[in-house]
C-alpha cells in the first residue's frame, strides 16, 4: 500500500503545473496514506460524528423527549439483531417536513418528521429504520466518504497551487467535504438495493413484519414525485417502484410460511399522538 500511494503521488507531481517541495510532498503523501488505509474503529466514530454534525446543522432535532426514546428503542431492538450490536447506536428525530431517513459512519440514524408522520405502524418504522442501519453495517457511507476524501486528496496532490507553504493540507476537511457531497448527490444504487435487502432481514429477525419497508415505498409510490418534500428523496435513491420490484424478487420465497410478525400499529399511533393531536 505505502509504495502505490508513493507512486500515485510521483505519477501525479510529474503532471502538475507546479512543483512541490520536500516538506509539501511528505505532508500530503501522510495524509493519501490514511485515506487508504482501512478505517479503524475510532475513525469510523470520528468520521460518523462529523458527518452527523452536518446533517444536525440542516435541521434540528425534534424538541420531543418521549418520541425521541420511542425511536431510539425501536431502533436499538433492531440494532442489536445485526452483525455490529456493539456500536454505540444512537437514533434521533430530525424537526423536518422533507420526507427522508439518514445513516452515518459509527451508528448515527436520523429520521425526519416528515417521514414519520407518513408512517402508519411500528414495522414500517422498523423498516425504515433497519434500512439505514443496513448501511452503516455494510460500511456505504464511509467507504463513500473516504473514497470522496481520497480523491480530494489526490487532486490536492495533482493540483496547481495547492495552498500556501506550511497550510496543513487536513485543514480543507476532505473527510468533512466528502460527507457534504455524499449526503446531497446520493450513495450508490446498489448500495441503495442492498440496504433494502439487508434492512428487511433485519426487521424480520426483530420480529417485524419484514413488508414494512415495502409498504413504505408503496405509500411513496402514491405521491406526487414532484412534491417538495420528496426532492431529496428522489434525489438520492432509487424510484420507489424499481425498489419494491428488486425487493419483489428477493423477498419471494425465503419469507414464504413464515408468520407470527408484528405491526405494532396501535403502540405506534400511541407514541407519535403528541405529534398528530388527537
Amino acid at each position: 500500500m505505502r509504495n502505490s500511494v508513493i507512486i500515485l503521488l510521483f505519477t501525479l507531481s510529474l503532471s502538475a503545473c507546479n512543483t512541490f517541495d520536500l516538506e509539501q510532498l511528505g505532508t500530503v503523501s501522510t495524509t493519501l496514506q490514511r485515506a487508504f488505509v482501512p478505517a479503524t474503529a475510532s475513525e469510523e466514530q470520528e468520521i460518523g460524528r462529523e458527518a452527523a454534525a452536518i446533517l444536525l446543522g440542516a435541521a434540528p432535532l425534534l424538541d420531543n423527549p418521549k418520541i425521541q426514546a420511542y425511536v431510539n428503542r425501536v431502533g436499538l431492538w433492531i440494532a442489536l439483531q445485526s452483525e455490529r450490536p456493539d456500536i454505540p447506536w444512537r437514533f434521533a428525530v430530525l424537526d423536518d417536513p422533507d420526507i427522508n431517513a439518514f445513516a452515518a459512519p459509527g451508528g448515527y440514524i436520523f429520521i425526519t418528521t416528515g417521514l414519520l408522520l407518513r408512517l402508519q405502524n411500528e414495522a414500517e418504522l422498523a423498516g425504515v429504520l433497519a434500512h439505514e442501519i443496513a448501511h452503516v453495517i455494510a460500511s456505504h457511507h464511509l467507504d463513500a466518504i473516504r473514497k470522496e476524501a481520497r480523491l480530494s486528496l489526490a487532486g490536492m496532490a495533482a493540483g496547481a497551487a495547492l495552498r500556501e507553504k506550511g497550510q496543513d493540507p487536513e485543514q480543507l476537511k476532505a473527510l468533512a467535504g466528502g460527507a457534504r457531497l455524499i449526503y446531497s448527490r446520493g450513495l450508490e444504487r446498489s448500495d441503495e438495493y442492498e440496504a433494502d435487502r439487508l434492512g428487511v432481514v433485519l426487521a424480520a429477525k426483530a420480529g417485524y413484519d419484514p413488508y414494512g419497508l415495502v409498504s413504505v415505498l408503496q405509500a411513496l409510490e402514491r405521491m406526487n414525485p414532484q412534491a417538495s418534500e420528496l426532492g431529496l428523496l428522489m434525489k438520492t435513491h432509487p424510484r420507489p417502484q424499481d425498489r419494491i420490484a428488486r425487493l419483489d424478487r428477493s423477498m419471494r420465497g425465503p419469507l414464504d410460511g413464515m408468520s407470527g410478525f408484528q405491526l405494532g400499529e396501535a403502540r405506534f399511533r400511541q407514541q407519535l399522538s403528541e405529534l398528530v393531536g388527537p
